[in-house]
């Protein structure tokens, strides 16, 4: 009995053990994930300070045509005719698909009969009624008929106008993208159709260069259809209202030359004035979202997320016109691992000039 007594006494105690032991171990990997959540991160900054920026400024344009069309049928029905010279000038108004409208042809020639009938008759009552032969309400009738047959005509010459696919004005047609028999609807795409000169660029500038803009002006176009040769554009219109995503104002200018592809990639430049001061940071230093950017500044050794908006772009940096002051921690690299209000250790403290170079 006391040797049995003596065993549970052991055996609990080594329970105890057991279970001190794992309390402990525990413990320390709730101290060590604890310690590593509460190490700074290690990120490199800039100072913010301004620095001269020319005003030769270079945007991100697209050539578009001066008119474009997407050619559908106004009704649903099999396609009887089709007419898509791919990659040909077809002048306005010439036919390009027609749907099947058999049955509307049959529904005006049933018109045009009746009609026929009606104004023999009104002519009929009509010669009556001056001789009081009839009285007024019959005569009326017979009017209504001819005029109520008329209004069915021209609703029936619509409805056959709408299956007639017509080219809207002279210009090329593109792919052809239905076949003579298919079924198609007013979702149906059938070709393209768009101007073949007059060639325009569309881009985009911040606002704070809109009043640089005006019509008539002048900027220079570069693109690699061209091997990089500048040709000139006049601008013709601005937006008048500013992306409340972007900041930024929409512009149209028309080729000098009217010659381009629709769609293609371009550079635009033009000269907003003399040289001026501003905080320039390095494009990565940017985080973007839906509606704007923002910059990680390191305020009391806790990094702070904040709003800025954006001007000038050049190759490696972008001007900051406001969020930001001169003498500012600007994080710029480790900037997808800081958190907002997380503590962060500085590593370097480094400058515009050698961050270009180490991306060069």
């Amino acid at each position: 009995m006391v040797l049995l007594d003596q065993r549970a006494i052991h055996i609990t105690g080594l329970c105890c053990l057991l279970l001190l032991s794992v309390a402990c171990h525990e413990k320390k990997n709730k101290e060590d994930a604890k310690s590593q959540g509460n190490q700074p991160t290690i990120v490199d900054v800039i100072i913010a300070d301004t620095r001269s920026v020319s005003n030769n400024i270079e945007a991100n344009g697209t050539i578009v045509p001066n008119e474009y069309a997407e050619l559908h049928p106004e009704i649903s029905g099999r396609i009887t005719f089709l007419n898509v010279p791919e990659g040909a000038i077809v002048e306005k108004g010439t036919l390009i698909a027609r749907i099947n409208d058999a049955d509307l042809q049959a529904q005006l020639e049933k018109s045009k009969v009746l009609l026929d009938l009606y104004e023999k008759t009104e002519q009929r009552d009509r010669k009556l009624l001056d001789i009081n032969g009839i009285n007024q309400a019959d005569y009326d009738l017979a009017l209504n008929n001819v005029n109520g047959t008329k209004a069915d005509m021209a609703y029936t010459q619509a409805q056959i106008d709408k299956a007639a696919v017509r080219a809207p004005f002279t210009g090329t047609i593109g792919l052809r993208q239905v076949s003579i028999g298919a079924y198609a609807t007013p979702a149906t795409l059938i070709a393209t159709i768009q101007s073949p000169d007059k060639m325009r660029i569309d881009f985009t500038l911040p606002e704070n260069y809109a009043h640089n803009l005006k019509k008539g002006g002048v900027v220079e176009v570069v693109s690699d259809a061209n091997n990089g040769t500048r040709r000139q554009a006049i601008i013709i219109a601005t937006e008048p209202q500013v992306s409340q995503t972007s900041r930024n104002v929409k512009v149209r200018a028309l080729l000098s030359d009217g010659k381009g592809r629709p769609g293609a990639f371009v550079k635009v430049y033009f000269n907003a004035g003399a040289e001026s001061k501003a905080i320039m940071v390095p494009t990565n230093a940017l985080i973007p979202n839906d509606k704007n950017n923002q910059v990680i500044l390191v305020k009391d050794g806790k990094a702070h997320l904040t709003t800025v908006q954006t001007g000038v772009r050049e190759a490696n940096n972008v001007e900051v016109t406001s969020g930001i002051t001169v003498g500012d921690t600007v994080v710029v690299t480790g900037v997808l691992f800081a958190r907002p209000d997380a503590p962060v250790k500085v590593r370097q403290v480094k400058t515009l000039e050698k961050l270009v170079a180490a991306q060069q």
